[in-house]
């Protein structure tokens, strides 16, 4: 568990991928400068409320929530940390007192802090602005380590597909109205992802790897990737062969819809309210599957990509850069980036959510779907088995939650037509449900026009729509 880890990395000290800053009621300025070196070196560990020397001090509990907020604005504020990051922050409670651990991954991009670039050793964060050759050592590093950074000079904008360029636009701009893309050209969004860069070995600059994925035209990503495909299979009567296939060798965008697509059409999807609105737990399900096939795959490697439902699970694999070999624990895990760069797209898209929640989502989602546990598999080809339940079961269970639903708008429907002027407050005296609870049932008896209400929500009535 968190806790544990915690605890053993004070136990261990400070070093070149450990940080502990004091941090009772606000955060510490250098705090930004070692997140900067952290990325621009092997990532690292950072315990908020730990003194250099181990003591536990704690973060002030009132202070926590505008910590973590001032922290993810900060870091995603490109005016500080350039290029901005998503961060994982979470509080972990050690002798009664409340510690917030960051975890920062290896980036595979140089980062720089108020314009300035900081680099980590044993000693802590130094900076290294003005020191060419070092700056120069960092870049080929950097691409050397992470081959979405691969630059392709004679690739120009007319081997990119600006409606997907534009189709992205509008799905940050939906998500935020203010988002920085919403002004830039297809070009000035590619520069501020660090799609178009600079390769510091050959001097030449040109549009990267992740870039020809995420925008490239399909014969733009088959010249350069002949071996680029995602094979959806399902494989549940004809087992030897397929009973249905879409192989997909497209952009990245795209092949998130297409595999979307293909789940939607060959998985139940059982009802299931969360709170009070309905969730499509089989799409959150294909949903952090799609995403993690697309932005963790080692592209370079011909090892083809596949996702086979089969009638008792999905079995998903891709060629993977692996930071350990064997099963992934659920409890107790290190989210590593594959392709920092097409994972932050993803995120600004609103394709994929933080570092490491990817994983967290699918543990949840699929116990609900499956009453079982994924099983997560890091290898020189990574795997994702998911169990599935057998469909007979899954539609009983799906017809005992349709006839619990049908059986509360019946109660609901029934108590109105004996009493018009009943209240919100005696509908869930009498349901036995929540105040959301009756709302969205009301909501959606009149939206499907079944009731309607007569003049104010004090003074008014309901009517039953004959």
């Amino acid at each position: 568990m968190l806790q544990s880890t915690v605890k053993s990395l004070i136990e261990q000290g400070e070093g070149i991928s450990v940080e502990f800053k004091e941090c009772k009621n606000t955060i510490p300025k250098n705090v930004y400068e070692t997140i900067c070196s952290f990325l621009n070196r092997f990532g690292g560990e950072i315990l908020l409320g730990v003194t250099d020397d181990k003591k536990i001090i704690g973060v002030d509990k009132d202070k926590i929530a505008q910590i973590k907020k001032e922290i993810a604005s900060t870091t995603n504020n490109p005016q500080k940390i350039n290029p901005s990051v998503y961060l994982s922050i979470e509080d972990v409670e050690i002798e009664g007192k409340t510690i917030l651990y960051i975890y920062v991954p290896q980036s595979s991009q140089v980062h720089k802090c108020s314009n300035q670039i900081f680099d980590r050793n044993e000693d802590g964060d130094f900076e290294i602005t003005n020191k060419n050759s070092m700056i120069t050592q960092l870049y080929m590093n950097k691409q050397k380590e992470y081959t979405e950074n691969a630059v392709y000079p004679y690739v120009s904008i007319s081997d990119v597909r600006e409606d997907v360029i534009n189709k992205a636009r509008q799905m940050t701009v939906n998500r935020d109205n203010n988002h920085p893309w919403k002004n830039l050209s297809n070009l000035d969004i590619l520069k501020s992802v660090k799609l178009y860069t600079k390769n510091h070995k050959t001097g030449k600059s040109g549009f990267t790897l992740a870039c020809i994925l995420l925008f490239g035209k399909d014969e733009t990503i088959l010249s350069v990737l002949p071996h680029h495909k995602t094979d959806l299979i399902l494989r549940k009567v004809d087992v030897d062969r397929y009973d249905d296939r879409d192989d997909v060798r497209t952009n990245l965008i795209d092949s998130f819809e297409r595999i979307m697509q293909f789940g939607e059409k060959h998985l139940s999807d059982p009802f299931y309210l969360e709170g009070v609105q309905r969730v499509s737990v089989r799409n959150k399900i294909i949903r952090e599957i799609a995403s993690n096939i697309l932005m963790h795959r080692e592209y370079i490697d011909a090892y083809p990509a596949k996702i086979i439902i089969e009638k008792n699970r999905i079995f998903c694999e891709n060629a993977n850069k692996p930071h350990f070999r064997g099963i992934v624990s659920l409890t107790d895990f290190t989210p590593y980036p594959k392709n920092p760069t097409i994972a932050r797209v993803f995120k600004e898209i609103g394709l994929a959510d933080e570092l490491g929640s990817g994983v967290r989502n699918l543990i949840k989602y699929v116990q609900i779907y499956s009453d079982a546990k994924p099983e997560l598999i890091e290898d020189e080809v990574f795997k994702i088995i998911i169990p599935l339940k057998d469909e007979i079961s899954t539609q009983s269970s799906e017809k005992t939650v349709e006839k619990t639903v049908e059986k509360t708008v019946e109660k609901i429907m029934d108590v109105i037509q004996k009493n018009n002027t009943i209240t919100q407050k005696e509908l869930e005296q009498i349901t036995g449900l929540t105040r959301r609870g009756v709302e969205w049932n009301l909501k959606q008896l009149k939206e499907k026009g079944l009731i309607k209400r007569i003049g104010s929500d004090k003074g008014g009535h309901w009517e039953v729509v004959k």
